[in-house]
């Protein structure tokens, strides 16, 4: 596996998965994207707040009330292959440095969706882009 891919793995699903650590082997590759298919937030905060994504920036980490969001990683936004329209929704966008995170909602099935595209695609998605002063005015 490519080290950019692995890295990314660890990064941004591994921290706070209740698989424990990629080095553990509990890796395996998603159909969808290049992640891991057995991911699985397991970080609860008290409050109500719920389960979030450890790996992840403020704003695109809390799982809400839905306990089954995927956390889908693409290489290249050319990987993803669904597109966005009005079945699929992009809400915020957010560069890292490394990687564009892209939350929004699949409306149909009132499904919240989070993505990764390894790169800064920030012009190939057209939504509300949240900046590092967002992040720092959110809980």
């Amino acid at each position: 596996m490519k080290k950019k891919i692995e890295n990314a793995i660890k990064e941004y699903q591994c921290s706070g998965c209740v698989g424990g650590p990629f080095e553990s082997g509990c890796y395996k590759q998603d159909i969808t994207g290049i992640g891991c298919e057995k991911h699985c937030a397991g970080t609860m905060a008290s409050g109500g707040i719920g389960r979030f994504f450890l790996g992840m920036p403020t704003g695109f980490c809390r799982l809400g009330p839905y306990n089954d969001i995927k956390l889908y990683i693409y290489e290249k936004f050319s990987d993803y292959t669904l597109g966005f329209d009005k079945f699929n929704i992009p809400c915020w966008k957010y560069f890292d440095g490394k990687a564009t995170m892209v939350r929004g909602l699949m409306p149909r099935i009132n499904l919240p969706f989070l993505y990764v595209f390894l790169g800064d695609y920030r012009n190939e998605i057209n939504c509300l882009e949240i900046t590092k002063e967002d992040l720092e005015k959110m809980d």
